[in-house]
């Protein structure tokens, strides 16, 4: 059985897609910009995305409430 992607994309999830690239791109220039090695940058654009993400669903996670107590 085949997913149907117009229905898919039609999802209220689909902007999160840009987020993907977005942390990615993000990460590394950040790690890169920090050391010269790729191992170390690499390492640290993995912590920067943990940390990204933490943070960014902190604000969605308090949004959420608020949105629910209003």
């Amino acid at each position: 059985m085949l997913i149907n992607l117009p229905l898919l994309a039609a999802l209220p999830f689909n902007q999160l897609w840009y987020y993907v690239p977005l942390l990615v791109a993000i990460s590394l220039v950040y790690g890169a910009t920090r050391h010269e090695l790729p191992g170390p940058i690499l390492r640290h654009a993995w912590h920067t995305a943990v940390w990204m993400t933490t943070f960014i669903g902190g604000i969605f996670l308090v949004a959420l409430v608020l949105n629910w107590l209003v």
